[in-house]
């Protein structure tokens, strides 16, 4: 597509309660939908939450959500990108399921778990980048810490991603480490980012939102503020294109010598 309108579906994610997010991502996407979005993000575990006691046997239902997440993509076109618990023995992946237009385009089990929440404790980590072709163009996944891993980003820009989609549950005070290390995964690769933050108070943390759509150039095309709601952006391919002859860091990499 030469270019397309992406969204981001901020909002506060419900504990342990799946039909009560499952029902507001459904209106959500409905919603943007309407206004000519081709590609929906959805917040970290937007299914569940981290609700840990509950984890494995919320991560039962995954299944059939991603069953309906696949009906809604077919029925309203759409790409919908977000994590949720998957199954895994006595833990669960932080799974993001793909959703293409009916079809499942690709899988990414978060890598990077945040050990400081004790992450690693509930979760297996993935072993594998996705990059996934889909009716969009080619879409890169990270999730929430993965940010801080400029690795992952840059692979996924090497084997061509054209924008990355980043579900997360990022907390205050860190808003300026979002928002600095977005802009920089987006102007060191020359790509767009469309990242989604949940908002509203964890226990004794608090997500901040500021979802945003970003440009190759690290302009921030849109931005969310700390409550719920739905941003929507333009991304002009050929603009894409354009800055990345005009600026050819790709064309002067030198990997042999780093």
């Amino acid at each position: 597509m030469s270019s397309l309108r992406a969204a981001a579906i901020q909002f506060n994610v419900r504990q342990g309660d799946v039909d009560a997010n499952l029902a507001h991502v459904r209106e959500a996407l409905k919603r943007a939908a309407a206004q000519g979005v081709n590609l929906a993000v959805l917040p970290e575990m937007w299914s569940s939450g981290f609700a840990y006691k509950s984890l494995n046997e919320l991560a039962q239902r995954t299944a059939g959500i991603v069953e309906e997440l696949l009906a809604l993509s077919r029925e309203l076109k759409l790409v919908i990108v977000g994590s949720m618990p998957e199954p895994n023995g006595d833990k669960v992946f932080n799974t993001v399921f793909l959703a293409d237009n009916g079809t499942l385009a690709g899988v990414y089990r978060k890598i990077h778990l945040f050990s400081l929440l004790g992450e690693d404790r509930a979760f297996s980590g993935g072993n594998r980048w996705l990059l996934a072709e889909t009716s969009v163009g080619k879409v890169g996944v990270i999730v929430c810490y993965d940010l801080r891993f400029p690795e992952l980003s840059r692979r996924l820009a090497v084997e061509g991603a054209q924008m990355i989609c980043v579900p997360a549950q990022w907390p205050r005070p860190r808003e300026e480490h979002w928002r600095t290390l977005l802009r920089a995964r987006a102007i060191e690769n020359q790509l767009f980012v469309v990242a989604c933050n949940a908002c509203g108070p964890i226990g004794k943390l608090e997500l901040f939102g500021m979802s945003m759509v970003i440009d190759p150039k690290g302009e921030v095309l849109a931005e969310a503020g700390d409550g719920e709601g739905e941003i929507v952006a333009d991304l002009d391919m050929q603009a894409m294109a354009d800055w990345r002859a005009q600026i050819p860091c790709f064309n002067d990499r030198r990997p042999e010598y780093y």
